[in-house]
């Protein structure tokens, strides 16, 4: 059974272009339904095992992660990597499970994003230079990240994905490769430009056209958790909430837009989501706005029944 599941791993990676942080997720969730299967029939299961599979056993498995207050999230993950699995042995090793499609996943609760006031990203300009006084070009970096996300509506992933030479002479619009390999084009403002521009002029190595834009403090790539460090010493710094972190910058971008009267379509498009019931959750966002604005400012909101 592990060749079948190192094979089906391999295939995401090399088949499918699926990341190697995917397959990790992938191997993890297939390791420990395998592990259950091992302790609910008292042995390692067989290819041929696979077809047995019934409904009593998927349920006992998902009641099991229950028991262990696995996130539903987390769960519907796992189940979806399952449904993987076994649809490459349907295709490839013609042993069809038919009671998995049976299965329901859990349902996962909508979280509303949480944005950042626009007030507070200015303040960060100010908290990057005070806490970067003695490096100058680590506070442009920082800056030019900031503005980045905030200024774009980039997942962190993406704006470290940037090379030098797509953002080279000041472009007014970024070709963007997002999840699923998805292309999108995002405008840049004249400001976000500038902060690049400033970066780059002071930073001490990495000037080649294919080399990553942004770069660590040895000269390396800069990485998600160097940028959520960032955000982090931010935060703290200026005492912010917990949820600001380098996400909620896009979401501040999303809520921005909306807000000023940008339609759902084109939000859509420079989020680059995949759905429009995604990008459907900012109007929750704008519409819990409206209502705190409606209670404080009209004249009926007081009024009590006679």
């Amino acid at each position: 059974m592990q060749d079948i599941i190192d094979e089906f791993i391999k295939y995401l990676t090399a088949t499918k272009n699926y990341s190697a942080h995917t397959a990790v997720a992938y191997q993890t969730d297939i390791a420990d339904f395998v592990k259950f299967l091992e302790r609910f029939a008292g042995a390692i299961p067989t290819l041929q095992d696979i077809e047995k599979i019934d409904t009593i056993t998927f349920r006992a498995w998902l009641a099991d992660r229950q028991r262990r207050e696995l996130s539903f999230k987390s769960t519907a993950r796992a189940l979806s990597s399952i449904r993987g699995l076994f649809k490459y042995i349907a295709k490839y090793h013609d042993i069809k499970n038919d009671a998995i499609d049976l299965i329901s996943s859990p349902k996962i609760p909508k979280k509303l994003s949480k944005a950042i006031n626009p007030s507070d990203v200015d303040d960060m300009h100010g908290a990057i230079n005070a806490i970067d006084e003695n490096e100058p070009w680590i506070a442009a970096r920082d800056w030019a990240l900031v503005t980045l996300l905030f200024g774009c509506g980039l997942r962190i992933s993406e704006a470290l994905s940037l090379k030098n030479c797509d953002i080279a002479g000041a472009p007014e619009t970024l070709r963007i490769m997002g999840k699923g390999s998805k292309e999108r084009i995002v405008p840049v403002l004249p400001a976000v430009n500038r902060a690049i521009e400033k970066y780059i002029a002071v930073r001490p190595f990495g000037n080649t056209a294919t080399d990553p834009l942004f770069r660590s403090v040895r000269g390396l790539p800069m990485s998600a958790r160097m940028a959520e460090k960032v955000i982090e010493k931010l935060r703290h710094y200026l005492q912010l909430p917990d949820y600001v972190t380098p996400h909620a910058l896009r979401h501040t971008f999303a809520t921005a837009l909306l807000s000023d009267g940008a339609d759902l379509r084109s939000l859509q498009e420079l989020l680059g989501h995949s759905s429009l019931s995604t990008t459907q959750l900012y109007t929750k966002v704008n519409m819990a706005e409206i209502m705190n604005i409606y209670e404080k400012c009209h004249p009926l909101s007081d009024d009590t029944e006679n």
